[in-house]
């Protein structure tokens, strides 16, 4: 399986983690071997099993993220407007899973990639969009997907 579905397995989403403790928002700024993750300047995740030995409670009730992107982020990956996960209009929508931890909505990139067998590579360039939209190109992989859309994968 690729890096971008896999890229919060090991990952906890900041603002659930202070919610359920109670304490401030930038607090793990200062946790010395607590590692973290930041996407779109927006979503702050801490690194499991780094919390400070006094938090390690806290991780029995967190939420997984494994397999789960926000929606912000995996758009922005996929190249795709925001609408397509936010809008249950939208033909693919229904598609994906998605939850939500502390208002912010999760898509599982990673369950939609293995039900369609799509395959990318660390460093590949993703783009889902309709068909007549894709750029297909001879180091590409094309995927067709329901109602008109598909994936590419640029290698």
């Amino acid at each position: 399986m690729s890096h971008l579905p896999n890229k919060l397995n090991s990952f906890w989403l900041w603002r659930e983690v202070y919610a359920k403790l109670g304490i401030s928002n930038p607090a793990y700024k200062y946790w010395k071997n607590t590692q973290t993750l930041k996407l779109n300047n927006k979503y702050v995740f801490i690194q499991k099993s780094t919390l400070p030995s006094k938090y390690e409670h806290i991780e029995e009730v967190l939420t997984d993220l494994s397999g789960f992107l926000p929606i912000k982020y995996a758009s922005d990956q996929l190249h795709v407007n925001e609408h397509l996960f936010s809008y249950d209009k939208m033909s693919l929508h229904r598609e994906f899973d998605y939850k939500f931890v502390e208002d912010v909505k999760f898509v599982n990139i990673k369950k939609f990639f293995k039900e369609n067998g799509i395959i990318v590579s660390k460093n590949s360039v993703i783009q889902l969009a309709k068909l007549k939209d894709l750029e297909i190109t001879p180091d590409a992989t094309f995927y067709n997907l329901k109602n008109d859309y598909g994936i590419v994968v640029y290698n």
